[in-house]
């Protein structure tokens, strides 16, 4: 019986998902590029991890990875590993890794038009899980997309499950693609930019509801997004990437409050906001780098304010800085500077 609770608990500590040096590489007319170069992160049932960065960073293409997603033959996972529930979905099967995510990994998608088929009624979309998955007649099946769309906030659900995407704004074009994600209770749900070209306000409303959604069925959640405001409130973690690579993670109030790498650092001086009245936005310096052509040491060096020689001698490890909390990593050599003009 102890042998038996042990085991429990190892398992209950377990992360839900768990990826290791995952190296994706995309082959162009001009050369290879590196887009993720070692990304490692773990996730716990329940909770939400943020994935925050620039365009480029390699946000989207993580998760592309995760879900089998990666264009082909262009794009491919190179090394390293995607654990889940003890399976290597890096090593298995494109069809076998779908099969998978259909049931116990969503996603959500930056833009639900394109993702949604505009020749489809909204209730048959919503209702397809059910009847591929399932094996659901029609009518039940559209019976619980029904409940799906009420759940969502869809109002009036009944008369416009019948209705075509293009008649739904992009704030219930949103929700409809959450209803789809989460029709089958999935274990993660991964949200790709859920609020772009959205308003605020329906902004808050999608995050509030998708807070909802995970206090009801306990899902896990990766979030990505560039925007750091959206995620404030609704993140426990965070891991910020540049240039294919995570370069600070840890707690989010630890690390919102108390950034240690220079480019978290701009991210957040960057927010209109963030300083008094009047003074002017601080913009990050330059461009990320182009990812067939990075530069030596540590990648943001050339648009870092306090780089020095040694950033251009190695790539700096991720590793827990004097003063930090625990679980707060960095990857950056001046850290502790940083740190200490926060």
């Amino acid at each position: 019986m102890t042998e038996q609770l042990v085991a429990d608990s190892r398992r209950a500590q377990s992360p839900l998902l768990s990826v290791r040096d995952l190296q994706v590489e995309f082959t162009t007319s001009a050369g290879i590029a590196r887009a993720l170069d070692g990304v490692s992160f773990d996730v716990q049932a329940g909770e939400t991890l943020a994935i925050l960065g620039e365009s480029g960073s390699g946000k989207s293409v993580t998760s592309q990875a995760i879900m089998a997603l990666l264009p082909k033959p262009a794009g491919s996972i190179v090394g390293g590993s995607i654990l889940y529930d003890g399976i290597d979905l890096a090593k298995e099967p494109v069809s076998r890794v779908r099969d998978l995510c259909a049931t116990d990994i969503a996603m959500i998608f930056q833009d639900p038009l394109s993702s949604l088929n505009p020749v489809f009624r909204i209730g048959d979309q919503v209702a397809e899980p059910f009847r591929r998955r399932l094996g659901m007649g029609k009518k039940e099946a559209l019976a619980r997309a029904l409940e799906l769309l009420k759940r969502v906030g869809i109002a009036d659900a009944e008369r416009r499950i019948s209705n075509y995407p293009h008649q739904f704004s992009g704030g219930q074009r949103q929700r409809i693609m959450i209803a789809m994600a989460i029709a089958l209770k999935p274990r993660i749900l991964i949200a790709d930019e859920p609020t772009t070209a959205l308003d605020v306000t329906v902004q808050a409303q999608i995050m509030r509801l998708l807070a909802e959604l995970q206090a009801e069925t306990g899902m896990a959640m990766i979030l990505i997004s560039h925007d750091l405001g959206v995620v404030a409130d609704s993140a426990s973690r965070v891991a910020i990437m540049y240039a294919g690579r995570i370069i600070e993670t840890g707690g989010i109030r630890e690390v919102y409050d108390h950034p240690q790498h220079p480019y978290t650092k701009g991210l957040l001086d960057s927010i209109p906001g963030a300083h008094a009245m009047g003074e002017p936005l601080r913009p990050i310096v330059g461009s990320p780098p182009n990812l067939l052509d990075l530069p030596a040491g540590c990648a943001f060096h050339p648009r870092c304010p306090i780089a020095v020689p040694e950033c251009r001698a190695a790539v700096p490890s991720l590793r827990e800085p004097e003063g930090a909390a625990l679980g707060h990593h960095v990857a950056c050599i001046r850290a502790e500077e940083v740190r200490s003009h926060d």
